[in-house]
Parts: structure tokens; sequence; C-alpha cells
């Protein structure tokens, strides 16, 4: 791994020295040349995750990720739907959620658990019914219900939520 550097090489640990290397890196003009590009003067470096997660647990620093603050996620099941989707995470914004959308060919199952994951309560989906009757699945991951509400009634029913959790 040191074969490409050409001037200064340095790495970085933690101050009590118990960890591997945190970071590494130097200088290496000659890489880009080695490959085909220009002569180009470079220096770079890198660092590992795993070795930063294990230090910000060693001094209690590492945040939990128990709840990321989004109140729902809505999911288009099909790309034909994607705007729709676009348009409901506005109106449920618009109504002071917190919304995360996923626009990707994605099975059902893998949203709810990705919903779960990040600690939202609300799922909203978007299938060929709810899109050709202009309404919206709401699934509620807490309680396990699941109502159909209109696209255009989607302010009103986050109000509602929200006053309810009050």
């Amino acid at each position: 791994g040191l074969a490409y550097y050409t001037g200064a090489v340095f790495e970085a640990f933690d101050r009590k020295g118990e960890l591997r290397a945190i970071a590494g890196g130097g200088r290496y003009d000659k890489l880009l040349e080695t490959f085909g590009g220009e002569p180009t003067p470079a220096a770079g470096f890198g660092f590992g995750d795993a070795v930063i997660v294990e230090l910000l647990k060693e001094r209690n620093k590492l945040p939990s990720f128990q709840s990321s603050g989004f109140d729902t996620v809505v999911f288009a099941m099909n790309e034909e739907y994607y705007s729709a989707a676009l348009k409901v995470a506005k109106e449920l914004r618009l109504a002071g959620q917190s919304v995360d959308v996923v626009l990707e060919s994605k099975k059902t199952k893998w949203v709810f658990k990705h919903a779960d994951r990040i600690g939202a309560r609300y799922c909203a989906i978007i299938g060929q019914d709810e899109f050709e009757n202009g309404q919206v699945a709401i699934k509620d991951l807490t309680e396990g219900t699941q109502e159909s509400i209109q696209m255009d009634s989607l302010e009103a029913w986050a109000n509602s939520q929200a006053q309810a959790e009050a």
C-alpha cells in the first residue's frame, strides 16, 4: 500500500494509542499517471469508519440512532406513482410532519422495516387502487391499523393525528 506514495506519508491514531490507525494518507504525485492520467500533483487521505465507531463507543459519544424524528414514510409502489408520492409528502410536510420518501423499487415489507428502523409512526402507501381513487393508504405502525385517506384530506388527517398525540 505504500508503493504509490512519493512524499510524506502519515497516519492518525487515538491519543491513547489503543486502536489501529483512524486515518492515513500522503503525497502521491505519480499515481494518476500510472493509470493513464495527466501528470498531476496529488495528496489524499482516508479514514476507517469502523475505527471511528469504536472510538465513539469507547468515549460514550456514539448517538443511539433510535429515532430519526420522521413521522411518516411515504412509498409509491410503482414508478408511475412517484409524483403522487411527492405530492403526499408535500401535503404532510405542510401540515407539520417530518417525512421520508422512498422512491425506489422496494418491496412493501422492506418499506415497513425501514419505517420501523427509523422510528416513523406511519407509512403512507400509494398503490394502483389508491392512485386510481385519489387516495393514500396510511398504516399506523404502532397500532397496526390501516385506513384509506383521500389525498385532498391529508392535511386534516395529519392535524388530527398531531392533536391526538398532544
